[in-house]
């Protein structure tokens, strides 16, 4: 299944709005939108993939649409996935892209494959 496309040029637009600097990779099947070679926020699917704060966690799963990301069967921590309940209206998707943004410098690279 593919990833939703209009969600995607949703979050670029956002992230240009915001004069972010990203790149785009294809991975699980989805799309992940890099800031500073780290993962940022991304789309699995129909979800929208986001990359918060471990600490804001718990405060973030009591929002609509939140939850744990589990694509692989085994919760990550700082990572959950939201529902288009959650991300409907262009305010909560904003909210979200603010919030992976802010974490996004406190965030630690993955490791480069050779």
């Amino acid at each position: 299944m593919a990833y939703d496309k209009l969600l995607a040029d949703r979050i670029r637009q956002s992230l240009k709005d915001r004069k972010t600097a990203f790149n785009e990779k294809e991975m699980f099947g989805g799309i992940c939108f890099m800031v500073d070679d780290k993962m940022c926020i991304g789309i699995i699917k129909q979800e929208l993939m986001v990359r918060i704060d471990p600490q804001q966690e718990a405060d973030f799963l009591q929002e609509t649409g939140a939850r744990k990301m589990d694509f692989t069967k085994r919760p990550m921590k700082g990572y959950l996935s939201v529902t288009a309940e959650g991300i409907d209206m262009d305010e909560d998707l904003e909210k979200w892209v603010d919030r992976c943004l802010d974490f996004n410098p406190k965030a630690k690279s993955s490791k480069k494959r050779k």
